[in-house]
């Protein structure tokens, strides 16, 4: 989502058009992409804890930015919108974002509804790179888990180092409803990455 008070130029329907899809919806509309692609933000959060434990009010996914292309043509029947710096603008067909965007919403043209919000990220098929660091960078087969439905998502644990920026009441009680499931080597490592992007987070103190 963006923030209507900063907003200097915008096309397409308002805010109040947000109609997100579910995983399972987006699931179902990228099953031939044929690239990676992953659930991010909070509903990533309510996949791994196999519920949905608020209301949302868009649907989030990352794919490469490279992919872009092929996620796009998946979604033929919808227009995309580049978001950031205050500005919603419609995306020319077959035009690239450009390298200081990576926010892109999906606009359902039929139902003039947002239905998902695309992010690129950095990084490649091996390694997850942290958008606001790069200097974080696992391997990605410890960042993307694949629930039992087959929706891919991000771990909780890359999850929760995103939200931990803003820390909001929803933020904090992902963080506290997640703790609880975290593998340890999932609060181990993001300890560390708190150490690394925020010292002195709150949350450090309740990994151990």
């Amino acid at each position: 989502m963006t923030d209507p008070s900063g907003v200097t130029h915008w096309e397409g329907p308002g805010l109040d058009a947000w109609q997100a899809w579910t995983p399972a919806e987006a699931a179902q509309r990228l099953q031939t992409v044929g690239v990676s692609w992953c659930v991010v933000g909070g509903w990533a959060i309510d996949l791994f804890l196999g519920h949905q434990s608020r209301p949302h009010d868009d649907l989030e996914i990352a794919v490469l930015r490279p992919d872009f292309g092929a996620v796009r043509r998946a979604l033929a029947a919808c227009e995309l919108f580049m978001v950031g710096d205050g500005e919603v603008r419609r995306l020319p067909t077959d035009a690239q974002p450009p390298l200081d965007k990576h926010q892109n919403w999906v606009l359902d043209v039929d139902a003039q509804a947002w239905r998902m919000d695309v992010m690129l990220e950095p990084g490649d098929a091996d390694t997850w790179v942290f958008r606001r660091d790069p200097s974080v960078r696992p391997p990605r087969s410890f960042m993307i888990d694949r629930k039992e439905d087959g929706i891919p998502c991000l771990g909780a644990h890359g999850a929760l180092l995103y939200k931990a920026k803003a820390a909001r009441p929803k933020d904090e009680a992902d963080f506290s409803a997640c703790l609880p499931h975290l593998a340890p080597e999932a609060q181990a490592w993001l300890a560390v990455a708190l150490d690394q992007v925020q010292p002195g987070h709150p949350w450090r103190a309740r990994l151990g």
